[in-house]
């Protein structure tokens, strides 16, 4: 019996040895990941030599990034941060990019400024994050870094101490970021392909860098890590009741049998002859894309058109829509919407889009049609559509039911075979 005992006890001992060992190791390993890379960032050249020429370009990367978007607080000062961004994990609020010294980026060194953009650590080495896209921006190049940071420190300085995170436990820990970031981020930088063209080149730097287009048009899995950030599949946008729709799918938002022009027009003023754009991607038109050089327009348009074209699976088809459902839908659509769309569908030319054919109407899911059925539909003012039409929302007017029969008869109408909308998937938005 003793001798049975002494067995079992270093049978314990050397499972707990091994789980020490094992924890050991992970700990180790989650370390390495964290800082692997991080101290050829830390130790990079911490001054630049500022000139006008780098300052301009500066304020043009900013532009092409959107900084603004996230960083100014409605009603706020330009850049002084404040703005609150929900995720799935709580609520990230935007930092002060405003050269104060005190509470934004006045006592900090280009290389610092580089460090964070590429590694995603914070002046003092904490880890930021990911809200704040760095997983994208660590393609963004070291001299494009500096060009910002000199814009950046021109800016009238905002004295606006940050708001800490509202962040669920444990992602407010930095074991779970640190975790985090060894499962999913590492640092990196863009490397042109010698197979393509200059211009698709700098389209792909654009898209997947400083664009980060993929934070919304990717999807993301249960820890809120992007999926092939390359392939730009579509991907439900967190806590925003939008669907970025695939940008390698013809049958979402796919543009490569598009003629070029129409690419570069949409971007540029937000409507073309094939699409117009509304919710999170009018902003980003209105702040960002409208502003950009045509070379850059040219060249996101061919990086996009070049995609490779992956059909999205779609999800599983409902019993059509029954005839009562579809009358009621009619009904409903002769009386508040046909005035602007037509009997048919067929939209008026530069102020109304055709419903008939258009993809937002039969894109599965139709998450974007009822929100805009829902809260209405705003294209955003640029200097080329300077005074676009809005469509009104219909919550207040249209129950739950109602809104269910036209969205299914415009998604069955005019030769359409999408699948119907049921009552349960308007309350999901709303």
């Amino acid at each position: 019996m003793p001798q049975a005992k002494g067995r079992w006890r270093g049978r314990r001992l050397a499972l707990a040895a091994g789980l020490l060992l094992a924890l050991a190791a992970l700990a180790a390993w989650v370390a390495w990941q964290n800082l692997r890379g991080d101290s050829h960032a830390a130790g990079a050249a911490s001054t630049v030599a500022v000139t006008p020429e780098l300052v301009a370009r500066g304020a043009y990367l900013a532009l092409a990034g959107n900084c603004a978007g996230c960083h100014t607080a409605r009603g706020g000062a330009a850049y002084a941060g404040g703005r609150g961004i929900a995720t799935p994990f709580g609520t990230v609020y935007a930092g002060n990019l405003t050269p104060d010294a005190d509470t934004g980026l006045g006592a900090w060194s280009a290389g610092e400024f580089w460090r964070a953009l590429h590694n995603g650590r914070s002046r003092g080495g904490r880890l930021l994050v990911p809200a704040f896209p760095y997983p994208h921006y660590t393609q963004v190049t070291r001299a494009d870094a500096d060009a910002l940071y000199a814009w950046l420190q021109t800016l009238p300085p905002v004295r606006q101490a940050n708001t800490q995170h509202s962040l669920r436990f444990p992602y407010d820990s930095t074991l779970a970021l640190a975790m985090w970031r060894a499962l999913f981020f590492r640092p990196g930088e863009f490397v042109a392909s010698p197979d393509q063209t200059p211009a698709w080149n700098r389209g792909a730097y654009l898209v997947q860098g400083l664009g980060h287009c993929a934070a919304c048009h990717a999807g993301r899995n249960l820890l809120g890590a992007t999926r092939d950030d390359t392939a730009l599949a579509g991907g439900q946008i967190p806590q925003q009741n939008w669907y970025a729709p695939s940008l390698a799918d013809p049958a979402q938002a796919g543009v490569a049998h598009w003629p070029q022009a129409d690419v570069v027009t949409l971007l540029k003023t937000g409507v073309s002859p094939q699409a117009s754009v509304l919710g999170p991607m009018a902003d980003v038109v209105f702040r960002s894309t409208q502003h950009l050089h045509p070379a850059d327009l040219q060249a996101i348009a061919v990086y996009l058109q070049a995609l490779p074209q992956r059909p999205s699976v779609p999800s599983p088809r409902r019993e059509p829509a029954d005839a009562a459902m579809l009358a009621e839908g009619a009904r409903l659509y002769e009386r508040d919407c046909s005035d602007c769309h037509g009997r048919q569908g067929e939209g008026v030319s530069g102020a109304y889009p055709a419903l008939a054919g258009n993809r937002a109407v039969t894109m599965d899911p139709p998450t974007n049609l009822l929100r805009v059925i829902l809260a209405g539909g705003f294209p955003p003012t640029t200097a080329g559509h300077p005074q676009p039409h809005g469509m009104p929302p219909f919550q207040g007017r249209l129950n739950a039911s109602e809104l269910a029969a036209l969205a299914s008869f415009l998604r069955q109408a005019w030769g359409h075979a999408a699948s119907p909308v049921l009552p349960q998937d308007v309350l999901q938005l709303r």
